[in-house]
């Protein structure tokens, strides 16, 4: 990419001028290039100047025309349109129409590769702990964000060559066990191989309900999940019944979904696991008793961390370490992301700090992506209050509604109503993903029917369809042939404003995925791919493409068209939504 020759040009030019003045002893900073919002600021803007003008005791905007006057005199104006400096002292750089030609060959060539690195150059290993849901419980709309943000986040860093593991770490274990086996004894009036995910999901309100009259109902409920850890055979036959009823339900989920993770590693799986971790802890002296509870005290929190309570039984802290141990030893990532929402911030900051503590791995090893959640205006949702959403209930209905709109549509009536259910699908699953991943993750989402199944606007379908009028377009030109790659400048002199900046836009694919990676940010690639798409809208309105006046601006127009269609499906497939055929 020629931000690196740019990078560079920047760079020797500033070594010259400090020379000039005497001070090449001064260590040339990172160069920075970003690219800004406005067309008027050019393809790239540099804030060098600012950096250097306490050393050169000078304006940064002197600073920033020396720079310019002399990469006027050195710079391939080939690759280099135009290089300005404006007040108050930015560098503003235009790329040549040749360098964004040869790039949309680039891009045609390159098909779903176009933005990716290869494994072989990158080396790094990534596991991303995403979706979890809770067994016994309905797949509620809560665990929304985890599983859409933790997919798309696994295929950005699978795109930029990571070797890439996703670990479905299911919640099949603890003290909520104990209080659904309470509840099924004491209320279920059936055979427990009869019940629903609905009914044990009943269960477990009822059981809340009942032990605000009851406390002891908890005390009996942490003498069941002590009888389940200690291997009990009635406890573990009703526990396998609720995971193997649970995973049935949570599959229809991710079918519908279209999403597929690596590993389903409960909590239970670490079961034979967590003796090593409170070993560990008391070897290294790292934790205490304390009122009979073994506990990490750690600096500036008031509330320690717990391995093992009062009674013996384990924590999902304990299960939380072993996790790690596990990984780090069997996968050896650079990096382990934990897709969870933010109200668990202070726990992942504990643990972090403990499995460091234990030497299981260093914390910049370890990253807590805390999104904000999905909740009532009021308060968030609560499965033990009998209060949420199942999420199997908004994917069908936006998928109803995405029917609807078919329905009303001009779409050919040869399509079969097979063919127009999985359109509808793909357009319905279209919308929930994209309206949870075009904000920023750290953000709450209030749950609204209306705005959750948006199909207009900044919407999952707008760039659907964006992307089947671009197909429609090819389709009917027959694909001619050129070769983009040897186009010269004389070449580009008919290209109008509308098609640089689908140009321009182009070019920024690779440099958008990246800043998105490095964030953990799957919305900036939400906010390229919108932009995108509303530049090649009107591009299209405004311009004919199969009948532009000269073959040359004809044969250029499908290209733009296509690749315009290529970079579409690449960013929609890093957010896990496909493209149908019609729309």
């Amino acid at each position: 990419m020629i931000e690196k020759e740019i990078k560079m040009l920047i760079k020797e030019t500033v070594k010259k001028l400090l020379k000039e003045k005497e001070l090449s002893s001064v260590k040339v900073l990172e160069i920075l290039i970003e690219i800004p919002e406005k067309e008027i600021h050019g393809d790239y803007s540099i804030n060098i100047a600012f950096l250097l003008a306490k050393t050169l005791k000078q304006k940064p905007m002197k600073i920033a025309k020396d720079i310019v006057q002399k990469i006027e005199k050195e710079a391939n104006f080939a690759k280099i349109k135009k290089v300005e400096a404006i007040k108050p002292g930015f560098i503003n750089v235009w790329l040549s129409e040749q360098v964004m030609i040869g790039n949309l060959g680039k891009i045609l060539k390159e098909k779903d590769k176009y933005g990716s690195l290869e494994t072989k150059d990158v080396k790094k290993t990534l596991v991303i702990d995403y979706s979890s849901p809770n067994i016994a419980k309905s797949f509620g709309v809560g665990h929304l964000r985890s599983t859409v943000i933790g997919q798309s986040l696994y295929n950005i860093y699978k795109f930029l060559g990571w070797k890439v593991i996703g670990d479905n770490h299911l919640g099949d274990w603890g003290t909520q066990f104990g209080k659904l086996i309470v509840a099924i004894k004491k209320w279920n009036k059936k055979e427990i191989e009869g019940l629903t995910i609905g009914e044990l999901e009943k269960l477990y309100v009822k059981f809340h309900q009942e032990a605000k009259i009851q406390p002891e109902l908890l005390e009996e409920a942490r003498e069941r999940f002590k009888k389940l850890e200690q291997g009990d055979r009635e406890a573990k036959e009703m526990w396998q019944f609720c995971v193997s009823l649970s995973l049935k339900e949570f599959n229809k989920i991710y079918d519908l979904l279209g999403i597929k993770i690596d590993h389903t590693l409960g909590e239970s799986f670490y079961q034979d696991k967590m003796e090593a971790v409170i070993q560990d802890s008391r070897e290294k002296n790292i934790a205490q008793e304390s009122e009979g509870a073994l506990v990490v005290f750690l600096p500036k929190d008031k509330t320690p961390f717990m391995i093992l309570k009062s009674d013996g039984v384990t924590t999902y802290g304990t299960r939380d370490l072993a996790t790690i141990k596990y990984r780090m030893e069997k996968w050896k990532p650079d990096l382990i992301i934990w897709e969870v929402g933010a109200d668990q911030k202070f726990y992942f900051k504990q643990l972090f700090k403990v499995a460091e503590m234990l030497g299981y791995g260093r914390k910049e090893q370890f990253k807590h992506i805390a999104h904000g959640l999905i909740r009532w205006t009021d308060a968030k949702f609560s499965t033990r209050k009998g209060d949420t959403i199942h999420l199997e209930g908004i994917l069908t209905e936006a998928i109803k509604r995405a029917s609807k709109i078919i329905d009303k549509s001009k779409i050919e009536e040869s399509t079969s109503q097979k063919e127009k259910e999985e359109i509808a699908r793909q357009i319905g699953i279209g919308a929930i993903k994209y309206n949870d991943l075009s904000r920023h993750y750290s953000k709450d989402i209030i749950f609204d029917w209306e705005n959750i199944l948006s199909l207009d606007g900044n919407s999952g379908p707008y760039l659907q369809y964006t992307a089947v009028r671009c197909q429609s377009v090819l389709d009917k030109a027959n694909r001619p042939r050129f070769n983009l790659g040897k186009m010269t400048q004389s070449d580009c002199v008919s290209i109008n404003k509308e098609e640089r900046l689908i140009l321009k836009t182009l070019y920024n694919f690779p440099s958008v995925v990246k800043k998105s990676a490095l964030h953990f940010s799957p919305n900036l690639i939400c906010n390229f791919v919108f932009d995108l798409a509303q530049k090649y809208n009107l591009f299209y309105e405004k311009y004919p493409v199969l009948t532009a006046k000269t073959k040359k601006n004809r044969e250029f127009r499908i290209a733009l068209t296509a690749g315009t269609r290529q970079v579409l499906e690449n960013c929609l497939t890093l957010l896990g939504i496909s493209v149908p055929k019609k729309m």
